[in-house]
């Protein structure tokens, strides 16, 4: 065999193993709090021409990172300040807030998920620089698990699927519904934002598990 090809397999064996045993642990949460996604047209607009995003810290997922800039929120009810960009640069703006943010702004994000914008509410971005009226793009992100391969396999999944986390402690549950996301990339983690967390007393890093497989 190809020495090459040979060090190829050995690396992707070795790097499955770890997921493959977090995968019989359990799967661990993420509380995704506020954030948004944007468009390189909009970085320029809202910190100044030929801005970058400048990385605060790595996120679990493979090359996403909390950036250190941050936007308000300006709805017909309210103001939101300090909202947090998350990096790389999309190819097109989203907002991802709970519903309860979605109260205090006045407006009504759909359940949706990542990616599916179409038909939702728009907002009014603020930065340093200037202002965006989005059109659309405010959404309450579907919970969903990011897995790799080697956890599809253990955990007896496909993209696509939809299946139910089961919950422990005092106020154990659980939810259905869930989006299974596979990648290469992908980390094992169960997304859910903040309203659903302090609703099951959940926090990062919490483990959950996975108890019923539905459809597509």
């Amino acid at each position: 065999m190809d020495p090459k090809l040979l060090e190829q397999i050995v690396s992707q064996v070795l790097a499955a193993i770890p997921n493959v045993e977090q995968a019989e642990k359990g799967i661990p949460v993420g509380v995704s709090n506020r954030h948004i996604h944007l468009s390189a047209e909009h970085i320029e607009t809202l910190f100044g021409s030929g801005h970058t995003l400048t990385k605060e810290k790595d996120l679990k997922q493979v090359g996403e990172f909390a950036a250190k800039e941050t936007v308000t929120l300006v709805g017909p009810k309210g103001v939101m300040r300090g909202v947090r960009v998350l990096g790389p640069v999309r190819k097109f703006t989203q907002l991802e807030i709970s519903r309860t943010d979605g109260f205090s702004l006045g407006v009504i994000p759909p359940l949706r998920d990542s990616g599916k914008i179409q038909g939702s509410p728009g907002i009014v971005l603020v930065g340093p620089k200037g202002a965006v009226t989005l059109t659309e793009g405010v959404i309450c992100a579907a919970r969903h698990i990011h897995m790799q391969e080697a956890d599809a396999r253990q955990l007896k999944v496909a993209d696509g699927d939809r299946v139910t986390v089961q919950v422990n402690g005092a106020r154990g549950g659980s939810f259905g519904n869930v989006l299974v996301r596979v990648h290469p990339d992908f980390r094992l983690e169960f997304h859910i934002d903040t309203d659903e967390a302090n609703a099951a007393e959940l926090k990062n890093g919490d483990m959950v598990t996975l108890c019923q497989v539905g459809e597509k």
